[in-house]
């Protein structure tokens, strides 16, 4: 079956990802990013749907700079929060599916075991918020959107995005002498881009809807993250492990915000890889780059 995708944020490291596995399973796509259209701005957003009519809007698009958004809640709100707002409205308006992706911090962490869909709610933070609220809107307004909670998202487009992804921090420091110090008292589900691109294609064409947590499946601490980067690349830099009281942030973070996939994996999704297998395949893909 053929869908027209429109995916909002097409040029971050999920939404290159989107764009390929809908591509690739013959659906036409309108790609957007922060040069084709402000999701602030709202007044522009439903002509613009209507005029590709979609089956389908994904949000990839989010305002994600966590210890930033202490200083400019508003900024953080406007974009992950009242855009999706816009986005569900045009939504209801075009008769189209929503596919919204939120996050593990909409957790406050203190659970010390693997979030489900069933838990509460706590967000810590004005980014947590915000993306809480965005979730929020989008079932206030539509009847069947498909919220889609990850955590710690690394791919390959990381190569190629401002900020980039953990590892990529992690192998540029390694070029360095200087020891790196990595938290070991948080824990979360690092998530593989292409892996999450394609349950969300399978979540799609399933035809799914409500909230559902799509982790990388591994529970691990930020340091044992690290350490398993270095090992994978046969890197061996002096690593060492810190905690959150040697390393103070801005935003307040959960803890412990790993994901369960159980409900995915319930509904038929596929499995997510081994965490090991997506970081020597996320390797690979940066050696042919």
């Amino acid at each position: 079956m053929s869908l027209r995708i429109a995916i909002f944020g097409s040029a971050g490291q999920l939404g290159v990802e989107l764009a390929k596995e809908f591509s690739s399973r013959g659906c036409e796509l309108l790609r957007l990013t922060r040069a084709h259209v402000d999701i602030t701005k709202s007044a522009g957003l439903e002509p613009l749907l209507a005029a590709f009519d979609p089956d389908v809007v994904i949000n990839a698009a989010a305002y994600n700079m966590v210890d930033v958004a202490e200083q400019e809640p508003q900024a953080a709100f406007e974009v992950n929060a009242l855009a999706v707002r816009s986005l569900a409205l045009a939504c209801r308006q075009l008769d189209a599916r929503l596919v919204h992706f939120s996050t593990d911090y909409v957790f406050d962490g203190l659970a010390g075991r693997s979030y489900t869909e069933m838990d509460p709610t706590h967000p810590l933070g004005a980014y947590a918020v915000s993306k809480l609220a965005g979730e929020l809107y989008a079932q206030a307004y539509l009847e069947n959107p498909l919220i889609i909670r990850t955590s710690g998202v690394y791919g390959p487009g990381g190569l190629r995005t401002a900020r980039g992804n953990f590892i990529e921090l992690m192998l540029r420091l390694a070029s360095s002498s200087n020891p790196i110090r990595v938290v070991e008292d948080h824990v979360a589900s690092p998530t593989y881009a292409p892996a999450l691109a394609a349950r969300t294609a399978e979540m799609v064409f399933a035809g799914l809807a409500g909230v559902f947590h799509a982790g990388g499946g591994t529970p691990i601490s930020w340091y044992e993250f690290a350490r398993l980067i270095f090992e994978s690349a046969d890197m061996h830099p002096e690593l060492r492990a810190t905690s959150e009281r040697e390393y103070r942030t801005a935003a307040r973070r959960p803890p412990y915000s790993a994901l369960s996939n159980g409900k995915l994996e319930k509904a038929g999704i596929t499995p997510m890889p081994a965490l090991t297998e997506a970081v020597k395949d996320y390797l690979a893909a940066r050696a042919r780059a």
